[in-house]
């Protein structure tokens, strides 16, 4: 099983930037898609961003589009997620996963593994 370590998270300035790194152990991470997604206090999971296993195709949630890029590293078993502009309601933990297929984990279907989670807070 593929184990994820999420880093990266901090305390930032509203307008500002964070770059979230996922570190994958095991040498099947790049057959994985993978996505990012946040908790807010008293609110639900909520999806962020995900990347197909090669890179080729992302999705993201209105909320990120234009602010925030999902990329991956697949020979350094790593993913990340810059996000720029970041507003107060950004504010949660967010968590990296994996799953089989994309489409799938952009609703949180078929996950394979989460990471433990990086808190991102965002001051106004």
């Amino acid at each position: 099983q593929v184990q994820l370590v999420a880093s990266g998270g901090g305390l930032v300035q509203a307008g500002g930037s964070l770059r979230l790194s996922c570190a994958a152990s095991g040498r099947t991470f790049g057959s994985y898609a993978m996505g990012w997604f946040r908790q807010a206090p008293g609110k639900d999971h909520e999806f962020v961003a995900a990347i197909s296993w090669s890179g080729g195709d992302t999705y993201y949630a209105d909320s990120a589009k234009g602010r925030f890029s999902v990329s991956r590293e697949n020979v350094k078993n790593t993913a990340y997620l810059q996000m720029n502009n970041l507003k107060p309601e950004d504010t949660a933990v967010y968590y990296c996963a994996i799953g089989p297929a994309l489409g799938a984990l952009r609703v949180g279907a078929r996950i394979g593994s989460w990471g433990q989670g990086t808190q991102v807070t965002v001051s106004s």
